[in-house]
């Protein structure tokens, strides 16, 4: 049992402080994942907040199928698609109006990745298609197997592996665009 799924059994059982350990764990990855799917820092954020709000208010039942990451990423990528589509009528918001976010991402993106090159790559994947963004993050900087990214995103292991190589191929398009020099993608 992964450290994720330890500390929501003991919080089941009455211990509140392993709540605080799961959100220690999992807020700062997780709001960055919404992030993409939203385009939206101050969205990503309440959709994570509303996540942990559900594992306390609700208590769903988890069950080991996959990583307790996992489990948890699912109901905050459905948290987070919910809330653009009860809001969709309210803020429509074009992918270009977008870039007004930016500088909040920015600021989030620099206290947690310290590293101009990464920082780069982080605004190369933001001009992805969502789908892309999606995958990729959870592929490589959340280290999620296929399988496991394809049960977040609801979609078949061999769709999830398509997806990646067509992101990659977008991903390296848009760093050659903006003279990125790399080593390996």
């Amino acid at each position: 049992m992964d450290n994720g799924a330890s500390s929501y059994r003991r919080f089941l059982e009455g211990d509140d402080s392993s709540f605080v350990e799961i959100i220690r764990d999992y807020k700062d990855g997780l709001i960055l994942y919404l992030n993409g799917i939203t385009c939206n820092i101050h969205t990503a954020e309440e959709a994570a907040e509303e996540t942990f709000y559900k594992l306390v208010v609700k208590k769903p039942k988890y069950t080991p199928k996959a990583s307790f990451k996992t489990w948890l990423y699912t109901i905050g990528r459905n948290t987070a698609l919910d809330y653009m589509r009860k809001n969709s009528k309210k803020n429509d918001v074009s992918l270009y109006e977008c870039s007004s976010f930016l500088k909040d991402e920015v600021d989030l993106e620099r206290s947690y990745i310290k590293e101009e090159r990464k920082i780069i790559l982080h605004r190369a994947l933001n001009k992805l298609k969502t789908e892309h963004r999606q995958v990729l993050w959870l592929l490589y900087f959340e280290n999620f197997t296929s399988k496991e990214c394809a049960g977040i995103m609801a979609k078949s292991a061999h769709s999830i592996e398509a997806i990646a190589y067509r992101a990659k191929m977008a991903l390296k398009k848009q760093l050659e665009s903006e003279d990125f020099v790399y080593e390996e993608l």
